[in-house]
């Protein structure tokens, strides 16, 4: 890779960053996994970065390579690590920021995964519905479906729980 392509692949993924992994852990509720997705992301968008920067959308290609690796990794739970049963020293703990973060963990873990990415990828990623169709390679007749029964589910519950929208 020439030097210039390197240094546009490094800002390219340095301001997005942040953001792949918090939806990387609104996917797979799990900081660790978060980190290894987005580790995932960047190796593949290295490899193929010339074809990524000429794409007309590079970010919604990495969306893309981001939704697919989650779903790629709840396919495979047996190429996933398992704890041990012990913790060894605990150098990290997850910072408190808000009640609603976790209230909203809970809910998109109600979803089941291809609702949880069309929910995601609609709603916090802003995606059309034809852009999220194209990113997880279903109709957007699916899409529009997988979304409103994705929504109803998570008002059901947040209003089951107490917790009115």
């Amino acid at each position: 890779m020439k030097r210039s392509d390197e240094d546009e692949f490094r800002a390219f993924v340095t301001v997005r960053m942040d953001r792949w992994r918090r939806a990387a852990y609104l996917l797979c509720h799990d900081w660790h996994t978060a980190d290894d997705l987005v580790g995932t992301v960047v190796g593949k968008l290295y490899r193929h970065w010339r074809r990524v920067s000429a794409a007309d959308n590079p970010e919604a290609y990495a969306q893309r390579v981001l939704t697919r690796a989650w779903l790629d990794d709840r396919r495979r739970p047996w190429r996933r690590e398992h704890p041990a049963d012990t913790v060894p020293d605990s150098g990290w703990t997850q910072p408190d920021r808000t009640g609603d973060r976790d209230q909203l963990m809970r809910l998109l873990a109600a979803l089941g995964p291809r609702q949880r990415a069309v929910v995601v990828l609609r709603f916090y990623f802003d995606r059309s519905v034809e852009e999220t169709a194209e990113l997880l390679g279903i109709s957007t007749g699916t899409v529009k479906s997988q979304s409103a029964r994705g929504l109803e589910t998570l008002r059901t519950l947040a209003y089951s729980t107490g917790s009115p929208e």
